[in-house]
């Protein structure tokens, strides 16, 4: 399920969280383990962001020698343009530019760019940083940051949260490179699943964080265990603890490679640490699907050639060379895969069962039916 400030941030459109520096730092490591020259050579754009606090501008500027980078690009979107208001005040950075516009800045985006050495120092780092005021008011559906989009060769930021879809598409149609945070059900949207099950997008290198923490505006409402979670981890102030975040992108690292190791079904059913698999017959077989339910990923048996319907959360030890993705049973997906109706005698006995999901039967004769299931299948 989703983690409850993030409904609320749909709700409310408060969609600026702000990723912290080690996050980044330790998802971007693994793409320059995998690839050191990942990014040499290349432009990197950073919209959604906020020059001046996103830890994602930092993080590129400081390293941008070390990468090869050859252009970082950062935007804003214009405070009067956000949904969810709240007090702005211009930083120090742009009040004492001798361009500083006391109205643009609020009705107008920025955009920062770093590519050459300003200061005369003889590096290229975060103070030779340039900035101006956007045409607009940086929304990255603007012609303004298409148009940066079609120059750039990778795309990295934390998109706002409502409009994940959106952002995502605006990527996929101009064919590029991109890292992105979202939260764990984008998975399952329908705009998202197609193309992880072609290979097209997948997950990051450090998958599924239950307790990502990211910095938010003065006076956004958080939620008060939120609060007290990130204060756990060592963020005091305006921070909040977002549960089932995670990074979504199609640069390649090492980890999807690895392959997930793995017991035979005779040793699960004899040695499984979970008790619904330890000391059973056998795994139970989908009542409309010719599949068995593996209720953890730890207890798909290497030895099965069939198809397998297993959490969601499979994705995040998924390798392609290890498995094949079928489709998932999440809204109208299962009729797709010719998912058979449930008889209508069922639903009198469980009138939660809609057609289109995985059930089978229990050991009481009862009909039920699993969170939602990705469907694999061992890799030929």
């Amino acid at each position: 399920m989703a983690n409850e400030s993030l409904s609320k941030a749909k709700e409310a459109k408060n969609d600026e969280f702000y990723t912290q520096y080690h996050d980044i730092e330790k998802e971007i490591s693994a793409y320059l383990e995998y690839n050191p020259d990942v990014f040499r050579g290349k432009t990197v754009l950073l919209p959604c962001d906020d020059p001046e606090w996103s830890n994602f501008t930092k993080y590129f500027a400081q390293n941008f020698e070390t990468f090869g980078l050859k252009k970082l690009i950062s935007t804003s979107y214009a405070p009067e343009s956000k949904r969810y208001k709240y007090g702005y005040q211009p930083t120090l950075f742009e009040t004492e530019a001798p361009h500083f516009d006391a109205d643009k800045t609020k009705t107008h985006g920025k955009i920062f760019v770093l590519d050459h050495d300003v200061t005369g120092d003889g590096k290229i780092n975060v103070e030779d940083l340039e900035w101006q005021y956007l045409e607009g008011d940086g929304d990255f559906r603007s012609k303004e940051i298409c148009k940066l989009r079609d120059q750039a060769d990778f795309i990295i930021t934390n998109p706002p949260f409502s409009l994940f879809r959106e952002f995502l598409a605006w990527i996929m149609e101009a064919n590029k490179k991109f890292l992105i945070i979202g939260n764990m059900n984008a998975i399952t949207y329908k705009e998202t699943f197609p193309l992880i099950k072609d290979n097209e997008v997948w997950l990051g290198a450090t998958g599924f964080v239950t307790d990502m923490v990211f910095g938010v505006p003065e006076g956004t409402i958080v939620k008060e265990s939120d609060k007290l979670k990130a204060e756990r981890l060592g963020y005091v102030g305006n921070y909040t603890r977002l549960g089932n975040s995670c990074w979504f992108t199609n640069i390649d690292h090492g980890r999807r490679h690895q392959f997930l190791p793995l017991m035979t079904m005779a040793d699960n059913l004899k040695f499984s640490r979970h008790k619904e698999i330890r000391g059973i017959s056998s795994y139970i077989h989908y009542e409309n699907y010719d599949a068995i339910e593996v209720p953890y990923t730890d207890a798909i048996p290497n030895d099965y050639e069939g198809i397998m319907g297993v959490p969601v959360s499979f994705l995040d030890k998924y390798c392609p060379e290890q498995f094949v993705i079928i489709g998932q049973t999440q809204g109208d997906s299962g009729k797709e895969l010719g998912l058979k109706p449930f008889p209508r005698e069922l639903k009198k006995l469980n009138p939660s069962l809609r057609d289109g999901q995985l059930y089978y039967i229990d050991e009481e004769g009862f009909p039920q039916k699993p969170y939602a299931r990705i469907l694999i299948r061992k890799k030929q």
